[in-house]
C-alpha cells in the first residue's frame, strides 16, 4: 500500500467514524499500524483522529481523548499546523463531553489560532457547539452564524450537517422553533444524502426534542422512538436521548417514567464517560421529584446538579439547577408551622433569588425566567414588600400574547391573575386564568393517547386552584361549583377519539394476550427456575411498550376541547328532586358543595388528614371480613371485632361526609368526590344505608351523561370469564332474566365479548378483575384467551349503555392530579356508557352471584341501576357475607337513567 493509498484509507475511516463507528475502528487500527510501518504521521495522524472519534461515538471517551492527543502529537510530528488543529477540535469536543470545558476551550482556542478559511470556520463550529454545552446560546448562534458562509461556500457537506444540527438545538433552547425545525430538517436530508445512518439518527433525535419543546408530543415520540432506533442499530451513545426522552415525559407530566428514563440516562452517561451532560440529567431527577411530593430527593438532585454545573464553569445552567434549590426550600419552609408568611420564607436570601432571575434571563431560559420570577414574587410578597414582588409579576406575564409554548404562555397568564389579584381586581383575575387554562386546553387537544390528556392536565392544577381560591374566599357556592368543575376529570369530557384499525396495533394486543395466558397457565416447576417466567416477562414488558408507544403517536384533533362547566341553573333543573354533593378539597382542607331545591350551599367539613385516616379503615375491617369469611376457622369474636371496626369508621366519617349537609335530607343522591374519596363504598354510611346514589367524576359528566339521546331497545349481553367457580352459574342467572343466552368460558374469548358489547343496552360481565396502578390502561378483564384491556375498550365501535362489571376492583381508577381518572370505568364513561356499576374492593366470587341476580331483577323491572343497586344492597344486608360483597358496589355516572331493555322472549 503506497503513501496515497494509505492516506486515502486514513480520511475512509475519518467519514466512517461518523456514519458506521465500529467499521472505523477497525479501519483506523490498521491504518495506523500500516502508516507507522510506513512512517507517515501525516497519515497516521489522520487515522488516530478516526478512531478517536468513532470511540468518542461509542461512549469509550476516555480511550478518544488518549488516541485525539495522540492525533495531536502525530500532527505537530508531520509539520501540518492544519492537522495538529483539526486534532485538537476533535479533542476538545471529548474534552467537552469528559467534563472538563476549560481545556476544551484551550483547545479549541489553539486551534483557532493555526487555522484560516473553510478550516477556521470548522473549529469556529466546534467553539459554537463548547459555548451551546456550557448554555452560553447568544455566543453559539454568533459562531455558527460566522462559520456558516464559510462552509456553504467550500460545499463542504458534513461540516454543514454539523453547524446545522448544533444551530438548530441553540434555537431550539431560546424558544426559537422554526429556524430551529428549518435546520435540523436540512441536517436530516443531508446526513441522507451523505448516507450517513448514525446522523440520521442524530438528526431525528434533535428534531424530536425541538418537536418536544414546541409541544408536539405525538411527533416527538415518534422521532424519539425512530432515532433509538438507529442509534443504537450502530451501537452507539443514547444518553442524551434519553435524557430529551425524560424531559418530554416530564413535560405531560408522566411524572413517575420521567423519573425512571431519567435514571436509565444517569446509567448510560456514566457508562459513555460523559460527564458533561450528567449535572443536566440531575436537574431533571429535581424537577420529577419534585412534582412526585418528594422535596428532599429534589433538593438532593439539585444541590448535586448546581455543584456539578459550577465544577464545569457553566453558570448558566448552574442558574437553572440554583432555581430548583431555592423552589424546593421554598416549599420546606411553606410547610413549616410558622406564624405567618413572612416568616416561613425569611430564610431565603433575596439577593440569591435575584441573582438566579438575573441569570435566568440573561441566559435566554424563557421558562424558568418565569418560574424565578413567580418565586421572587412570592417570597417579596411574603415579607411586605409588595410593589418589588409585582414588578416580578409584571416581567413575568409579558410573554402571555407571545408565540411561544403553551406552557411558557400559561405560566404568564398565571403572573398575570397574581397581579390582578393583587391588586383587588378579582375578576380580572379570574379571567386571566380563564385565559391560561385556554392554552392548555388548546395544548392538550393535540394529544391523541388517553393517558397522556389525563397527566398533562396537571399543568391545569395551579390555575384552576388559584381560581377556586378567589371563589371560596367571595363565598359565592355557585361559582366555587363552576370552578371545582374546572378542576376534575377533564379529559374526560374531551371527544373520545377511536383509534384507527392497524393491523399491527391488533397483532401486538393479540400477542400479548397470549403471553399473560401463558405466563398465567406456567407449571410451578417452569416457575421456580425462574428463566422460563423471567422471558415471559421481558416479551410481557416490550409489547406494553409497543402498545403503549403506538397509542402515544396518535395525534389528536385541534380543535377538540372539554365541555364546558354546566351552568348550575340547568343542572339544578336537571337534578329533579335529587340533591347534588360534591366535595373540594383546598389547601388540605375539604368543602362540600351542594345543590339541593335549587339552592346551593358551600361547607367546610374537615382537613384532608383526618378524612384519610378514616378513609383507610374502611377497606382495611372489609378485607377482614372477606378473608375471615373464606376461612371457616375464624373464630366469632374476630369476625365481631372487624365488623366494629367497620361501623365506628363509617359512622365517623358519615358524620364528617354527610352529617352537616342537612338540607339533603332523605334525597337520591348524586356524589361528585375528590381525592381519595374516589374509592369510598358509600353504602357504608349510615346515611346512604339503602339510599339511592351515583357517583360521578365531574358535575358536568353526569349532566352529559344523564342527557343523552334516548336509546332504541338494544340487546342484553352476559359473559363469564374463566377460573370464578360462580361465575358461570351467575352469567346463567343474569341471563335467564333477560331471556338471553350468555357466553360462557371457554367461549368467552376478547373478540366474542367485543363483538357482544358492540351497542349493548346492558352488558354484565362476572370475571376476575385487576387495576394496574402503574399502567392503568392495561387494568384487564380476563377471558378465555387473555386479558380484555382498556386498549381494547378504545376500539368498540359503540359501548354499552349501561355495564356491570362483577370484577374486583373494577369500579376503582388511578387518580391523577386535578382528580384525572384511568381505568376500566373511567373508560367506558369517556366512550360514552352512561352508567357503571362496578366494585371498589375485591369480591367474593361465590356469594356475588346472589346479589347481582336481586340487582338485575330490579333492573329488569324497570328501575334506574342507582335505585336498584340501593334496593338490592338493603335487601341482602340481613347475610353477612353477601353483605360484605354488596358494600363495595357503587354507580358510577347518571345513575337514574334506565337502559332501553329489549321484549323479553316468553
Amino acid at each position: 500500500m503506497g503513501d496515497a493509498a494509505v492516506a486515502e484509507q486514513a480520511q475512509e475511516a475519518l467519514r466512517l467514524a461518523d456514519a458506521e463507528p465500529a467499521r472505523a475502528v477497525a479501519l483506523a487500527t490498521r491504518i495506523v499500524a500500516q502508516a507507522r510501518r510506513e512512517r507517515d504521521p501525516a497519515a497516521a495522524a489522520v487515522a488516530e483522529r478516526a478512531w478517536g472519534l468513532a470511540l468518542r461515538h461509542r461512549g469509550d471517551v476516555d480511550s478518544a481523548i488518549a488516541h485525539l492527543r495522540e492525533a495531536v502529537r502525530l500532527g505537530r510530528r508531520a509539520g501540518s499546523a492544519l492537522l495538529a488543529a483539526e486534532a485538537r477540535m476533535t479533542l476538545s469536543s471529548a474534552l467537552l463531553e469528559r467534563g472538563r470545558p476549560q481545556q476544551a476551550r484551550a483547545e479549541i482556542d489553539a486551534a483557532l489560532g493555526n487555522l484560516d478559511g473553510v478550516a477556521r470556520a470548522r473549529a469556529l463550529t466546534q467553539r459554537g457547539t463548547i459555548m451551546l454545552e456550557l448554555g452560553r446560546l447568544p455566543e453559539a448562534v454568533a459562531d455558527y452564524r460566522t462559520a456558516l458562509p464559510a462552509i456553504r461556500e467550500a460545499g463542504d457537506l458534513l461540516w454543514l450537517l454539523r453547524v446545522l444540527s448544533n444551530r438548530g438545538l441553540a434555537h431550539a433552547y431560546r424558544h426559537e422553533f422554526g429556524p430551529a425545525e428549518t435546520d435540523l430538517r436540512e441536517a436530516e436530508r443531508l446526513a441522507r444524502r451523505l448516507d450517513l445512518g448514525l446522523r440520521v439518527g442524530f438528526a431525528q433525535a434533535n428534531l424530536a426534542f425541538v418537536l418536544a419543546a414546541r409541544g408536539d408530543v405525538p411527533a416527538a415520540l415518534d422521532y424519539f422512538d425512530r432515532a433509538e432506533r438507529r442509534i443504537r442499530d450502530h451501537g452507539a451513545q443514547v444518553g442524551s436521548l434519553l435524557q430529551d426522552r425524560s424531559e418530554l415525559l416530564l413535560s405531560v407530566r408522566l411524572v413517575s417514567e420521567a423519573r425512571e428514563t431519567a435514571e436509565q440516562a444517569v446509567a448510560e452517561l456514566c457508562k459513555e464517560q460523559r460527564g458533561i451532560k450528567l449535572p443536566e440529567v440531575r436537574l431533571l431527577l429535581a424537577q420529577a421529584a419534585y412534582l412526585d411530593g418528594d422535596p428532599a430527593g429534589s433538593l438532593r438532585h439539585a444541590r448535586l446538579a448546581a455543584r456539578e454545573f459550577a465544577r464545569h464553569q457553566r453558570p448558566e445552567w448552574a442558574a437553572l439547577a440554583r432555581l430548583a434549590v431555592l423552589r424546593c426550600e421554598y416549599a420546606g419552609a411553606r410547610s413549616s408551622r410558622s406564624e405567618d408568611a413572612g416568616a416561613r420564607s425569611s430564610r431565603i436570601s433575596l439577593r440569591r433569588v435575584d441573582a438566579v432571575v438575573t441569570a435566568l434571563t440573561a441566559a435566554g431560559w424563557p421558562v424558568a425566567s418565569i418560574e424565578g420570577r413567580l418565586l421572587a414574587a412570592r417570597i417579596l410578597i411574603d415579607r411586605g414588600r409588595v410593589e418589588e414582588g409585582h414588578a416580578h409579576l409584571r416581567e413575568a406575564s409579558r410573554a402571555r400574547r407571545g408565540g411561544g409554548p403553551a406552557i411558557l404562555r400559561a405560566r404568564a397568564w398565571y403572573a398575570e391573575a397574581m397581579l390582578r389579584q393583587a391588586s383587588g381586581d378579582r375578576r380580572g383575575a379570574t379571567n386571566a386564568i380563564r385565559a391560561g387554562l385556554r392554552v392548555l386546553d388548546r395544548h392538550r387537544a393535540v394529544l391523541g393517547a388517553t393517558d397522556l390528556r389525563a397527566f398533562v392536565a396537571g399543568h391545569r392544577t395551579e390555575l384552576v386552584e388559584a381560581g377556586l381560591r378567589i371563589a371560596v374566599e367571595d363565598g359565592r357556592p355557585r361559582r366555587v361549583l363552576e370552578w371545582a368543575d374546572r378542576g376534575r376529570a377533564s379529559h374526560l369530557l374531551q371527544q373520545p377519539l377511536r383509534p384507527p384499525d392497524d393491523p399491527s396495533l391488533a397483532d401486538a394486543l393479540a400477542e400479548l394476550r397470549a403471553t399473560v395466558t401463558e405466563i398465567n397457565t406456567t407449571p410451578g416447576t417452569d416457575r421456580a427456575d425462574g428463566a422460563t417466567m423471567a422471558r415471559l416477562l421481558h416479551r410481557q414488558g416490550a409489547l406494553e411498550r409497543k402498545i403503549q408507544g403506538h397509542a402515544r403517536r396518535q395525534p389528536g384533533e385541534a380543535a377538540a376541547r372539554p365541555a364546558a362547566p354546566v351552568r348550575p341553573a340547568v343542572l339544578a333543573a336537571a337534578l329533579a328532586g335529587r340533591a347534588l354533593v360534591e366535595y373540594v378539597q383546598l389547601d388540605g382542607v375539604l368543602y362540600a358543595l351542594t345543590l339541593c331545591d335549587g339552592r346551593s350551599r358551600l361547607r367546610q367539613l374537615a382537613t384532608m388528614s383526618q378524612v384519610d385516616g378514616l378513609l383507610d379503615r374502611i377497606p382495611f375491617a372489609l378485607h377482614q371480613l372477606v378473608r375471615r369469611h373464606r376461612d371457616p376457622a375464624t373464630s366469632a369474636d374476630a369476625t365481631a371485632a372487624a365488623f366494629a371496626l367497620l361501623q365506628h369508621a363509617a359512622s365517623r366519617l358519615d358524620r364528617l361526609l354527610l352529617g352537616p349537609l342537612t338540607e339533603l335530607g332523605d334525597s337520591p343522591l348524586v356524589v361528585v368526590p375528590t381525592g381519595s374519596l374516589q374509592c369510598l363504598p358509600w353504602s357504608v354510611l349510615p346515611s346512604c344505608a339503602g339510599r339511592p346514589l351515583t357517583v360521578s367524576p365531574s358535575a358536568t359528566l353526569w349532566y352529559t351523561a344523564s342527557r343523552p339521546a334516548t336509546p332504541s331497545p338494544a340487546h342484553v349481553m352476559v359473559a363469564a370469564g374463566p377460573d370464578l367457580p360462580g361465575a358461570r352459574e351467575e352469567a346463567e342467572a343474569v341471563a335467564k332474566i333477560y331471556g338471553t343466552e350468555p357466553v360462557i368460558d371457554p367461549a368467552a374469548t376478547v373478540d366474542a365479548v367485543m363483538a357482544e358489547l358492540d351497542g349493548a343496552s346492558v352488558a354484565h360481565l362476572a370475571t376476575h378483575g385487576r387495576l394496574s396502578a402503574h399502567n392503568p390502561l392495561f387494568s384487564d378483564l380476563r377471558l378465555s384467551d387473555g386479558p380484555l384491556l382498556v386498549y381494547d375498550l378504545e376500539r368498540l365501535p359503540r359501548v354499552p349503555h349501561t355495564v356491570v362489571l362483577a370484577a374486583c376492583d373494577s369500579a376503582r381508577s388511578v387518580v391523577c392530579a386535578g382528580d384525572e381518572l384511568l381505568g376500566l370505568s373511567a373508560t367506558f364513561l369517556a366512550r360514552g356508557t352512561t352508567q357503571l356499576v362496578a366494585s371498589v374492593l375485591p369480591i367474593l366470587d361465590t356469594e356475588t352471584a346472589p346479589f347481582m341476580v336481586a340487582f338485575h331483577e330490579q333492573l329488569a323491572g324497570g328501575r334506574p341501576p342507582a335505585v336498584a343497586l340501593a334496593a338490592a344492597q338493603q335487601q341482602l344486608a340481613g347475610d353477612p357475607a353477601t353483605m360484605v360483597v354488596a358494600a363495595g358496589f357503587v354507580c358510577v355516572g347518571a345513575g337514574f337513567t334506565s337502559p332501553a331493555l329489549p321484549a323479553r322472549a316468553p
